[in-house]
């Protein structure tokens, strides 16, 4: 099990599937299962019948996890880059494979 190289947070493009090409920040992470949760993206609907807690009923939109292999962090310019660790300065740093700047993490 290695550490994930995407965390909540970061801004993300999405590779494949219905939302491919849309940008997103991470709002949380599932390491163990290698997911990641992204706003405004893979979003499903339900049907909620009314309840007490819920009188009204209705539509509820919920974002479902994407697997971290679908995403991609966003470099400055908005375009998908892959993700190594570096040692700076004694430290072990995100890097960004196509611009070579440090992600903030």
């Amino acid at each position: 099990m290695s550490a994930l190289k995407i965390k909540k947070g970061d801004r993300v493009v999405v590779l494949s599937g219905k939302d491919k090409g849309k940008t997103g920040e991470v709002t949380k992470s599932f390491p163990k299962d290698a997911k990641v949760i992204v706003s405004g993206v893979n979003v499903s609907t339900r049907h909620r019948k009314p309840s007490q807690a819920n009188p009204q009923g209705g539509l509820e939109r919920v974002e479902a996890p994407l697997h971290v292999s679908k995403v991609a962090i966003a470099t400055a310019d908005g375009k998908a880059s892959r993700v190594r660790f570096d040692v700076k300065d004694g430290k072990k740093v995100r890097v960004a494979v196509k611009t070579g700047e440090t992600i903030n993490g």
